[in-house]
């Protein structure tokens, strides 16, 4: 697959509400990307913090450009004592929840981000979701 498509991307929108549901209890809002970072799919589980909507998308959208998690680009920031704004790209975000989405060979196909819960919850679940991709054939 050379890049996510709709119906895998909506497949992971409905896995990681429900992901969230079970394990968690509470909604959240879900963005999937291409390798490019634009919008595929997107959801908003009832009840998912307005903020959260524009934090998802912001997350796919930064794994993806910078070809990192969103919690490894925090770490490179903090490394390398970095603000975030010298990117240039006020799009960016470092909080946790953000995946590169890659197939089984490995290759980054899109993107996915997820907001509502505490960062690292949004974590589990977007690393899991990767899981899924990754292991797919």
């Amino acid at each position: 697959m050379e890049n996510i498509d709709m119906e895998l991307a909506c497949k992971l929108v409905a896995l990681a509400a429900e992901k969230a549901k079970s394990d968690f209890k509470r909604p959240i809002c879900i963005a999937v990307c291409d390798k490019s970072g634009f919008l595929v799919a997107y959801g908003r589980m009832e009840g998912a913090p307005l903020r959260s909507i524009e934090i998802c998308q912001r997350k796919a959208y930064t794994a993806v450009r910078m070809g990192v998690n969103t919690d490894a680009f925090l770490e490179r920031l903090r490394t390398d004592n970095v603000q975030i704004g010298y990117f240039g790209d006020d799009r960016f975000t470092a909080l946790a929840g953000g995946n590169v989405l890659k197939d089984a060979n490995g290759k980054m196909i899109g993107g996915i981000g997820v907001s509502g819960l505490l960062s690292s919850e949004d974590k589990v679940i977007t690393d899991a979701m990767a899981a899924i991709v990754l292991g797919s054939k």
